[in-house]
């Protein structure tokens, strides 16, 4: 594993297509029991080189109701992105994650991680890479339909604040989803 997050720390793959200096920034570890896999690190995170250290991340930690020490801890969180390099700004957000990070090494990793209990599958990306032909027509029924992918998968919207409107159109999310998520992490964990 440790020659493997080397490997990943020193990727150059996306050079030519990234923004900015390819930063790749991910956090894993043998014995970690929950995957986090979300999009691609914002600007914040870029900057400073902390996965999901910005108001998403703040939402994510109020969600799995856990503190940063316990977030933090490889041991218990891996936090593999779809893409492990900021992939730049678009009209409406960031723009999509880079493809050669996942096919390159989600994999790999998966290999090294054999006590994962769950995986929180963070926006349509990783829905789209793990869940393929299962997830449904759109995130909001993907997520709603949450029970058909547990145990080994939980599909979350992103916790962006952008994500606001999203909350307040389905309540359901806090009512049913959030609960089950809750019990799921301090399973995993405690």
């Amino acid at each position: 594993m440790k020659a493997l997050l080397q490997d990943i720390a020193q990727c150059k793959l996306c050079k030519d297509k990234l923004p900015l200096e390819p930063r790749p920034i991910m956090s894993a570890h043998a014995n970690s029991k929950i995957l986090i896999v979300g999009q691609a690190p914002g600007i914040r995170v870029h900057n400073s080189g902390i996965p999901w250290n910005d108001p998403s991340g703040e939402r994510l930690r109020e969600w799995l109701q856990v503190d940063k020490n316990e977030f933090y801890n490889p041991e218990l969180f891996g936090i593999v992105p779809m893409g492990f390099c900021y992939p730049g700004t678009g009209k409406s957000g960031d723009l999509p994650p880079m493809k050669e990070c996942a096919t390159t090494w989600h994999e790999k990793l998966l290999a090294q991680m054999p006590n994962v209990e769950l995986t929180l599958l963070i926006g349509k990306y990783a829905q789209n890479y793990y869940l393929g032909k299962t997830q449904k027509k759109n995130l909001t029924e993907t997520v709603g339909a949450f029970e058909e992918y547990l145990p080994q998968y939980l599909p979350l919207p992103h916790p962006s604040p952008r994500n606001n409107i999203w909350m307040k159109k389905n309540p359901w999310f806090l009512e049913a989803v959030l609960p089950t998520l809750r019990d799921r992490v301090a399973n995993c964990i405690g």
